[in-house]
Formats: structure tokens, C-alpha cells, sequence
């Protein structure tokens, strides 16, 4: 494979493994407990969120056309923390794939009605997605703040360009 592609799992490794981790020590009520600063959203509906992204670009992927909009909103994803770590699990070992051209549908206005369609490909996507991960699990961290006293990786929720920036500060 080459070395974007290798670049991309690497880092979704990193971040579903970060996932996995706060899954596997967070209680089940505390996935699925609404938390008042993520505005009565739960841990497991981010996490869904996270995974059905994932799996729309793979279904895009075999269609040529990505739209994250229809996504099947799975409530066994955002209630059972073992089926997400499970379903996290399997979207890894599926993003190793070449790159192809794609064509994102989306309706970025709120009308159902008006879609637009704009080239992408593949590995552009699994960078938004990436990108997209991080930023929900920048609000999974909000809500473990607020329902639980676990304690999550120092990094879980930041952008790796902050990370860099901070280690470069260091120094």
C-alpha cells in the first residue's frame, strides 16, 4: 500500500484505539447517560456519529457516491459501548483500500431538496473523517468530564497539528 493510505490507518489506529479505550472504562449508564454540557446529547450518540461516518464513506466507496446525510442512525451504536468497540474494530480493518474518485453528495442549506454534488475521492474523505473523529471526541472528552471520573489519554480530542505545536513549544 501506499504511503498515504498507510499515513490515514495509522492514524484512525491511533484515535479508535483512544475511542476504544474511554468505551471499555466508561460504565454503560455513562455512555447513555445525557450529559447537559454536550446540550442533552450522550457519549454513545458522538460515538455513533463517529462510526456511521465511516460507514457511509464505505458504502460511498463501493457506490461512488458518499452522502453522510443518509446515514442509518443505529440506536444498538449509541446504547451497547461493545457493539461500537466491535463496529470500530471492523471499519480498521476496511480503510485500507486504494484511492478512487468519488462524488460527495450533501445539502449544506437544510433543504432537503437541494443537493449538490462536488468531486472528492477516497482518501480526502478518510482525511475529513479523520479530522471529524477528532473533533467529536474533543466533545466525548466534555461529556466524560462532566459523567464520569475516568481519565482519558492527554491527547484524546486534540488535532495532531495542535499536538505537534505544543511539543515544538517545549523544547
Amino acid at each position: 500500500m501506499n504511503r498515504e493510505i498507510l499515513h490515514c490507518k495509522e492514524a484512525i489506529q491511533n484515535v479508535f484505539a483512544q475511542v476504544s479505550n474511554v468505551l471499555h472504562d466508561l460504565s454503560g449508564k455513562e455512555y447513555t447517560t445525557a450529559s447537559n454540557t454536550l446540550f442533552n446529547a450522550t457519549i454513545g450518540q458522538h460515538v455513533r456519529h463517529i462510526i456511521e461516518l465511516f460507514i457511509e464513506l464505505n458504502k460511498g466507496y463501493e457506490s461512488g457516491v458518499v452522502n453522510y446525510e443518509k446515514r442509518k442512525r443505529d440506536y444498538r451504536i449509541e446504547t451497547d459501548k461493545y457493539f461500537a468497540a466491535t463496529l470500530l474494530d471492523e471499519i480498521l480493518s476496511t480503510v485500507e483500500k486504494k484511492d478512487k474518485t468519488l462524488i460527495l453528495e450533501a445539502g449544506f442549506n437544510g433543504n432537503a431538496e437541494d443537493l449538490i454534488h462536488m468531486k472528492t475521492n477516497y482518501y480526502r474523505e478518510l482525511a475529513y473523517n479523520i479530522e471529524h473523529t477528532i473533533h467529536h471526541m474533543a466533545l466525548i472528552r466534555v461529556g466524560v468530564n462532566e459523567l464520569s471520573a475516568i481519565t482519558v489519554d492527554e491527547n484524546f480530542g486534540i488535532a495532531s497539528a495542535t499536538i505537534k505545536y505544543r511539543k515544538a513549544c517545549a523544547q
